[in-house]
């Protein structure tokens, strides 16, 4: 097994062990909160935070410039071009971080008291949460371009040890809700703002004592930052489209429904956001490999990646939807006990969302690796952010609030068929090839094992049919993806990868 692979399966394990914790306290964190805040305090804290949210899209894209820009100089080991891009993104970063705090204060309090549905006792303490949640993006915004050098170096064990630290601070946070006096939602909101702050702050002392491409220092590089703008410019095209699309559509429905069902969807957004995170991880442990490879010329490796990213992303994702997607109502209810209206319906909707993500967010790294993303940026933004008109017109139709979730769904769908056909223009992939190795197996796969575990899960009930779904749907996915997802060269790797880690296991024991 090659160097670059056994890397990607040691931090692909370290950031699963990172996310099963961070799961597990992230569930429970999020069911305290809201038998603590309430289902009205806990909608208000999300639709609040959503319109600060709203306003990070500058800062998204340049994240991914960042990293971009990281990787690509160090693919082509170029330490220089490394501290150049780490110091002018902090520059720009912190240019940022004031953009947002002037938009926030300005346009989005003209939302926050024209547009949101809030009732009139909760006013002020939404409005003080409001702030504090300006406060707290201004610290994550700062703190990319440190999170991007520990990406870029590969350092997953760090990483990892901060996320699960983050988490249990929000853990604490909500534990000392329950014996404070004080207004809770506001409290809750100062402490998340708290741990922003220490969270910033160990990554720059890690990033400055590890890392000599992590010390700011003055950089006249104007090409350099010419490039960075200008991708990250294009960038904004997506990410505003993006943010657009989720968080405008969250104003949408609490100006139709109230915040009784922004719970409901906050509720749906954090089940989502803990599965959809395992494949995350697995993602972030490929996206270095992906950029470098390409920066270093080694394009069989590229297209190599592409293909077995996708494919494998998709079945880790499935392992944990489809069981959660068949049991969703019995594991709200058993992890929430009063589950609010739409929770269930919006939770699998969002399920089907990021199956389709997950095929296409390693393909925008591809594409991100180019660095040609500006004709990418312009047409597929737009299918994202149609998502936002659409929805409305439906509402004002009189249609569910679930149609806002089934728009997206096929929206998805088109955007997909655009970063392929992209693809093919700018990198020649072979979309034949990539549709039979990989959209084939994802959909024979997916349909089967879905068909089988609904069938065998229908003969039983609660625990004995989340369990059996589970088991079925494991040992559907596992056997399906040996025969028909792996073609022979993925399989001998696996057979690799597995002699490799027994041997290990074995030697390891003979030695104790």
């Amino acid at each position: 097994m090659s160097s670059r692979t056994a890397r990607i399966a040691k931090n692909t394990l370290i950031l699963y062990f990172r996310q099963i914790l961070i799961m597990l306290v992230s569930l429970y964190t999020v069911r305290v909160a809201l038998n603590i805040l309430g289902a009205e305090d806990f909608g208000i804290y999300n639709v609040v935070g959503g319109v600060v949210i709203m306003f990070t899209f500058l800062n998204q894209a340049m994240t991914s410039a960042t990293q971009r820009f990281l990787n690509f100089a160090m693919g082509n080991n170029d330490t220089e071009q490394a501290r150049n891009v780490f110091s002018i993104s902090f520059i720009i970063h912190s240019l940022i971080a004031l953009i947002v705090v002037i938009l926030a204060e300005t346009i989005g309090l003209w939302l926050f008291y024209t547009l949101l549905n809030i009732p009139p006792d909760r006013h002020t303490a939404a409005l003080v949460v409001y702030h504090l949640s300006v406060f707290t993006t201004v610290m994550n915004i700062l703190s990319v371009p440190y999170r991007a050098t520990i990406i870029a170096h590969e350092k997953m064990s760090f990483f990892a040890a901060l996320s699960i630290a983050e988490v249990f601070l929000r853990l604490i946070v909500v534990i000392l809700l329950s014996v404070i006096l004080f207004d809770k939602l506001i409290v809750y909101a100062f402490l998340v703002s708290i741990s922003g702050i220490v969270i910033f702050f160990v990554n720059k002392f890690y990033c400055n004592k590890t890392f000599a491409t992590a010390r700011f220092r003055y950089c006249q590089d104007k090409n350099l930052f010419r490039q960075l703008a200008e991708f990250s410019g294009w960038s904004i095209f997506g990410r505003f489209s993006s943010v657009g699309s989720s968080h405008g559509t969250n104003i949408l429905i609490n100006i139709f429904f109230g915040v009784a069902v922004n719970a409901a969807m906050g509720i749906a957004t954090q089940v989502n956001s803990a599965v959809y995170s395992f494949v995350t991880n697995f993602q972030t442990a490929f996206r270095p490999q992906i950029t470098k490879s390409y920066a270093s010329k080694d394009y069989d490796y590229f297209m190599r990646l592409i293909f077995q990213s996708t494919k494998v992303s998709f079945f880790l994702l499935l392992f944990f939807v489809l069981p959660l997607y068949i049991n969703a109502e019995f594991v709200l209810q058993l992890w929430l006990k009063n589950v609010p209206q739409y929770a269930v319906i919006f939770t699998q909707m969002m399920l089907l969302s990021s199956l389709e993500e997950t095929i296409a967010n390693l393909l925008l790294a591809a594409i991100q690796a180019t660095g040609n993303i500006k004709k990418y940026q312009v047409i597929g933004s737009c299918f994202v952010f149609a998502n936002l008109p659409l929805s409305l017109l439906f509402l004002l139709a009189g249609f569910s609030p679930v149609w806002v979730l089934i728009i997206k769904i096929g929206l998805n769908a088109l955007a997909l068929v655009w970063r392929i056909s992209f693809l093919k223009e700018n990198i020649d992939l072979p979309i034949i090839k990539f549709l039979l190795e990989v959209i084939a197996p994802i959909i024979i796969i997916s349909s089967a094992s879905a068909l089988i575990t609904t069938i065998i899960h229908g003969l039983f009930i609660a625990w004995t049919g989340l369990i059996v779904s589970c088991i079925v749907s494991t040992l559907s996915i596992v056997c399906l993806v040996y025969t028909i997802g792996l073609n022979t060269d993925e399989k001998n790797l696996l057979k690799k990868w597995t002699k490799t880690l027994i041997l290990t296991k074995t030697k390891r024991q003979s030695i104790e």
